[in-house]
């Protein structure tokens, strides 16, 4: 399936700019995207290491 995703001029040539050559779009949208959840979850798992946040022992569950 193919969809289009409006971007600023500005937006399409950042990503011009760190897309490697031969890579796709779609591989590089994927590369960002776990970048982005990687850092989510070692941001999360900072704050459960300071007593951040709601969270629960698995035992508890």
């Amino acid at each position: 399936m193919t969809k289009r995703i409006p971007v600023s001029e500005d937006r399409w040539k950042q990503l011009g700019r760190i897309k490697e050559a031969g890579q796709t779009y779609d591989e590089l949208l994927g590369v960002l995207l776990q970048a982005f959840n990687k850092r989510k979850l070692a941001l999360a798992a900072q704050s459960a290491r300071k007593g951040e946040g709601k969270w629960h022992r698995l035992e508890d569950m």
